[in-house]
């Protein structure tokens, strides 16, 4: 911190607090509870109506430089709320490394009426200035953040722009957006994002963005900066006490071209006012927005245009939609009296000998609660209660999907089912597992999973739920920069006799790591956002750490990706194990850099996760690890044959080789040598192939997408002029998801080798 900053903090220390519904400024940890931000040199500040931390001294997540807003809640009868979010701030290049030097801090104004914070960093060769303010009774931040390229080269294809990541509840992506298949803005119906529950909301306003990233909590705009040359970008951060999104909806008219129009009226049920009820707006038969109704009448402003609305409620059916016209300066009455009250349904889910089986639950056609404080869509099994599940849902017609290690053990079982009101039915799912490796002595784990710290918002219990239900052998957690979870974790898969691998996601910007498994209760002890890539993996080695696997090494904050652009601070550091496959995208790319290192016989093997926050949302085990544990399965065995190439990754298809991955297949120079691998693919298979350090060495196909088939291939090894020989199998299935192997050892040898050297 600068010495003005620190003058100027003095100052504003000095004097007397002023009441809640003023503005007002202090340092220190903050006071909002269950907030990050915990040093001296924080600065908090607050009106009646929000408050917020910018962590000045504390570590900002996932290694962005301090003087991000870290903190932040709503003010509720002259009380702060929770913290809801893992972080909010200005992002220079799309989750790239940030090359930062230090931060300056400014209180420019510190008044009853305004507080003005401007903040200023460096990212490599460019300046960013972001200026925080809050007005008296405002529920509104203004951000501004001015970016100048300070060096002599023009920085191109940067994708800048705030960002929301909450740290619990749900995420309304900007209208038009929530199914987009790329990044693209084209088609955004507004330009905003929204976090919410149902006693609290948080919108995060930038109408400047034309790119958008993580579900939309990224909101960029693509753009070159010339040496010498500035862009501004303007936002808003809008904080409300209930998930109510009229206020949402109101300050976009607000800013707006054209003046809105009011809709209002009464939701009811047999001529009863159903209290706590939800009137949903749809626009271009996409979701919009929402208002509350907690007695049963609702009002909300909309911009002028066609709208189709219709009512619900936690439990109770959708209404018919109407169709309706905003007309700027105009208002309007709609009524809804046919929401029926919900019925209850009891799974039961067994496999075919009756064994019962923890599973996932999905609605894939029926009610599904586009407001999800309402009601889940996907559901899972008790833990205490194997195979039981008890769900409350409208009246209606439903397809539900249920699986048990779907896509990998088995296909997933579709049950129709009519709800009634009121009514209570059993439900029994039998599903057939047409794969078990664990007979074979082969263990799956989902190698990157979190829980509920940072952005995760999956509890333990449900972590652990999600887990089992996706046929994974081992409970893993890797939480960022934290174990808070492990305890409970342990808890949890001791009383389910199950294997418990405690991790850690290291999260620096240049580069993430899960190392494991570690000793419990080891805290960490490093800034991950200062820390050298050594001392990463030093401090991971500390904890505990047998295995260290670099996560997702090719997007922008990847190990690899910052080790091409030259952005890990201290440079290379050699100490880790694992390449993960994570996002499906770079799968070929990851297994082309580990082939790399097997041919310069390096031992750095395969690893796979789903890299899961939300398991309501997200796939558990979408990506998985397999490691061959013979003598019973635990978690240093397991790890320890992942570590040792034993192991195979897979987003579908099984694999049983006849010479195991990882060791070491020594012929006669020459000498024809048979392969073969027992496949399984509950999709149907496609194709196997068999790789080597030159590339494809042959391939095989399957007519008619079998579940089940045996790849075989003969090779004849002669000795390289330059490297390691290794052969690997890749699979694929009829959906296209794959399997990729760690490497058998290809070492000729012949009688010369083993007589006496000359």
């Amino acid at each position: 911190m600068t010495l003005r900053s620190l003058l100027l903090l003095g100052s504003a220390l000095g004097a007397v607090s002023p009441a809640l519904a003023e503005v007002s400024i202090e340092t220190g940890p903050t006071p909002i509870p269950d907030g990050e931000a915990v040093a001296e040199g924080d600065i908090t500040v607050r009106n009646d109506q929000l408050a917020f931390t910018l962590a000045v001294e504390s570590q900002a997540p996932w290694g962005v430089p301090r003087g991000a807003i870290v903190d932040l809640a709503a003010v509720k009868d002259s009380e702060i709320d929770l913290d809801r979010i893992a972080f909010a701030d200005f992002i220079p290049n799309n989750w790239s490394a940030w090359p930062n030097t230090g931060r300056e801090v400014e209180i420019v104004t510190d008044t009853p009426e305004k507080a003005v914070i401007r903040i200023t960093r460096d990212f490599g060769e460019a300046d960013l200035v972001t200026t925080y303010t809050l007005e008296d009774g405002s529920d509104r931040i203004h951000l501004v953040t001015e970016m100048v390229n300070t060096g002599d080269a023009p920085l191109e294809g940067l994708l800048s722009g705030f960002t929301l990541w909450p740290d619990s509840g749900y995420l309304f992506a900007v209208p038009g957006l929530q199914d987009a298949e790329d990044n693209s803005a084209d088609g955004a119906l507004s330009d905003r994002v929204v976090a919410y529950d149902a006693d609290w909301s948080i919108a995060l306003h930038a109408p400047y963005f034309d790119r958008v990233d993580y579900d939309t909590k990224d909101l960029y705009l693509e753009h070159d900066l010339a040496p010498g040359e500035s862009r501004s970008f303007e936002g808003w951060l809008q904080v409300g006490g209930s998930g109510d999104l009229a206020p949402v909806v109101g300050a976009e008219i607000e800013r707006g071209d054209g003046a809105g129009g009011s809709l209002s009226g009464d939701i009811s049920s047999d001529g009863s006012p159903v209290e706590d009820s939800v009137l949903v707006v749809e626009r271009e038969d996409t979701p919009y927005a929402w208002t509350l109704t907690p007695d049963g009448s609702y009002e909300i402003d909309l911009p002028a245009g066609e709208y189709s609305v219709y009512a619900t409620a936690e439990g109770y059916s959708q209404s018919e939609p109407q169709s309706v016209t905003v007309v700027a300066g105009d208002s309007k009455s709609l009524d809804f009296d046919s929401l029926e009250a919900p019925g209850t349904l009891n799974f039961a889910v067994t496999d075919e000998e009756g064994a019962p089986l923890d599973a996932r639950i999905s609605i894939t056609e029926g009610q599904a609660p586009i407001v999800e404080f309402l009601g889940r869509r996907t559901f899972f099994t008790e833990l205490d209660e194997t195979g039981d599940a008890t769900v409350a849902l409208a009246p209606g017609d439903y397809v539900f999907t249920v699986g048990h290690g779907a896509g990998f053990l088995s296909k997933g079982k579709e049950v129709d089912v009519t709800m009634t009101s009121d009514e209570t039915q059993n439900v029994d799912v039998l599903i057939e597992l047409l794969a078990r490796p664990f007979d074979d002595e082969w263990f799956a784990s989902d190698m990157h999973h979190h829980a509920d710290q940072l952005e995760g918002t999956t509890p333990p219990e449900y972590l652990a739920r999600s887990e089992l239900a996706a046929g994974l052998d081992l409970i893993f957690v890797s939480d960022h920069d934290s174990t808070i979870n492990h305890e409970e974790l342990a808890g949890i898969a001791e009383s389910r006799d199950v294997p418990f691998v405690p991790s850690i996601e290291f999260s620096s910007s240049w580069g993430h790591f899960n190392a494991y498994p570690l000793d419990l209760g080891i805290p960490l002890e490093i800034d991950t956002s200062t820390a050298t890539a050594a001392e990463v993996l030093a401090e991971a080695r500390r904890m505990g750490a047998e295995a260290i696997q670099s996560n997702h090494p090719f997007i922008p904050y990847g190990y690899l990706a910052s080790l091409e652009a030259g952005t890990v601070p201290g440079g290379f550091a050699a100490d880790f194990d694992l390449l993960e496959m994570n996002g499906p995208d770079d799968d070929a790319r990851v297994f082309e850099r580990a082939g790399q290192l097997w041919t310069e016989g390096q031992r750095i093997f395969l690893s796979a996760g789903s890299d899961a926050h939300d398991v309501w949302n997200d796939d558990t085990g979408s990506a998985r690890a397999y490691a061959h544990v013979p003598g019973g399965l635990s978690t240093d065995g397991f790890v320890a044959r992942l570590k040792n190439g034993n192991a195979y990754v897979t987003r579908g298809p099984l694999i049983e080789p006849s010479v195991m991955f990882g060791t070491a297949l020594r012929v006669a120079p020459g000498e024809e040598k048979a392969l073969s691998f027992d496949l399984t693919a509950v999709n149907g298979l496609t194709n196997a192939t068999l790789v080597g350090p030159d590339g494809e060495i042959a391939s095989q196909s399957f007519d008619g997408s079998p579940i089940e088939g045996v790849a075989e291939f003969t090779i004849t090894p002669e000795p390289r002029s330059e490297g390691n020989d290794w052969v690997a199998i890749t699979v694929e299935d009829a959906e296209g998801k794959m399997a990729f192997s760690d490497p058998i050892w290809v070492s000729p040898i012949a009688e010369t080798d083993v007589l006496p050297a000359d």
